[in-house]
């Protein structure tokens, strides 16, 4: 009788299986889909069909992006810092094309969660075949690309140990506890009293001035450096790519506004040359709103795992609105309008009214109107659609920081670190340097 029990899901140790088991939930979920063309037209949105379409949605609207940023974030980025010869050839051939796929999977999943709102509702039971088939169509595609060329080529090449960061990973997007993690792995609860020292007391009681490592794991001199500091960082990051730090394009952006008073926040980097170091966001937030009036900041990458960190400070000024759009189209069409629903940093009286508003920016898209409302009290925002996609706002861009001055720091034992910074001369060479820890 145990041979007809369903096989039990892989766990995060074989983080590949993982990944497989994921199309097959998928498939799963396709089949429905094509299920629904047949049962809809004799049956009507029934109990049935509600409770299928609620289904799909579910693992569409949820699981699914799960499984594309396990590939974006982790799986393509490892793969790429680690083949070599016409393995990298085939990673860096096939990655921009997944990427692309996520997309364009993306907005066709945003027709058909419209159409499965009213049949999950029982309000109306239409289902495009068309939109189904070409669904199905990418998917499939995009799965046998995936299950013939990557998994395979990331089952020969990774290690134990990075089989390990990959799976591990993924058991944190999924908000999954650790099974080593244990009641007695030293939780105080938020009371308790203060250490030893007097200090303030962190988990277990222990003060957090007593809180230290030593570091050690590398070294860093001037002739370590290459001359130009942002392709030193380009070194920097690389290797911080192939270490598989946690997230190392997360960055603080500290800004000062015209009451000198700081701001700091983590963004994500989205690109870096020699014209500088970009982030998206919404100039009309408070940083935004600082750099308007301040238009200088510090940045800030820390790779605990390598035991470095980048200090940048410069000038910031806004990208091109080509740039802007070029990104702003290249994001998922659920973050296109989370961006044009949201006025960052402004106050709201619930999570209701931020629902709300998207779902006002959402069926303003989807009539193809030429503007999207959001919160009544806020008044009208930016086009939100045109031909029924949309639009880039006008308060929602790039920001590139035009650096000045860029420190690198490398941790030392007995908090002796070495401390190599580059600073931008009047005719645009840099000077190298170290200063004291």
């Amino acid at each position: 009788m145990t041979d007809f029990l369903p096989a039990p899901a892989p766990g995060f140790d074989q983080p590949i299986a993982v990944l497989k088991h994921c199309h097959d939930k998928i498939r799963q979920q396709l089949a429905t889909l094509q299920n629904l063309l047949t049962h809809l037209p004799r049956h009507g949105a029934d109990a049935a069909a509600q409770q299928a379409a609620q289904a799909v949605q579910k693992y569409f609207n949820k699981a699914a992006h799960v499984h594309h940023a396990d590939e974006e974030i982790d799986l393509l980025p490892m793969l790429d810092a680690t083949a070599t010869g016409t393995d990298l050839e085939t990673v860096r051939r096939l990655r921009p094309e997944i990427l692309q796929q996520h997309q364009q999977m993306d907005e066709a999943w945003h027709v058909l969660d419209r159409q499965l709102d009213k049949i999950a509702s029982g309000s109306a039971g239409e289902l495009s075949a068309d939109a189904v088939n070409t669904f199905v169509s990418m998917y499939t595609a995009h799965m046998e690309t995936e299950e013939g060329h990557i998994a395979p080529m990331a089952k020969r090449l990774f290690n134990p140990a990075q089989m390990a960061v990959l799976g591990e990973s993924m058991r944190r997007r999924r908000g999954i506890d650790s099974p080593a993690a244990d009641g007695n792995s030293g939780g105080g609860g938020s009371g308790g009293n203060g250490g030893a020292n007097g200090g303030s007391p962190a988990a277990g009681g222990i003060a957090l001035a007593d809180l230290r490592m030593d570091y050690g794991r590398a070294s860093l001199s001037e002739d370590d450096t290459l001359a130009d500091p942002v392709a030193q960082f380009g070194k920097w990051f690389d290797e911080a790519m192939k270490a598989q730090v946690n997230e190392p394009n997360a960055m603080s952006v500290a800004t000062v506004g015209s009451d000198g008073k700081p701001s700091s926040r983590i963004v994500l980097i989205k690109q870096f040359d020699v014209r500088g170091f970009t982030w998206y966001t919404n100039y009309e937030s408070l940083k935004g709103r600082q750099l308007a009036e301040n238009p200088h900041a510090a940045i800030l990458f820390f790779w605990p795992e390598l035991e470095r960190q980048v200090r940048i400070e410069g000038r910031v000024e806004r990208t091109s609105a080509a740039e802007s759009d070029t990104y702003f189209y290249s994001r998922p069409v659920k973050s296109q309008l989370a961006a044009i629903a949201s006025m960052q940093s402004a106050p709201i009286g619930s999570r209701a009214d931020m629902e709300a508003n998207y779902a006002a920016v959402e069926r303003a898209v989807a009539a193809g109107v030429a503007e999207g409302v959001a919160d009544g009290q806020q008044g009208t925002r930016d086009p939100a659609a045109g031909g029924g996609k949309p639009q880039r706002p006008a308060h929602w861009g790039g920001y590139r920081l035009v650096p000045e001055r860029i420190e690198f720091w490398q941790g030392r034992a007995s908090r002796f670190h070495d401390r190599i910074v580059y600073t931008l001369q009047a005719d645009g060479s840099w000077s190298r340097g170290r200063i004291q820890p």
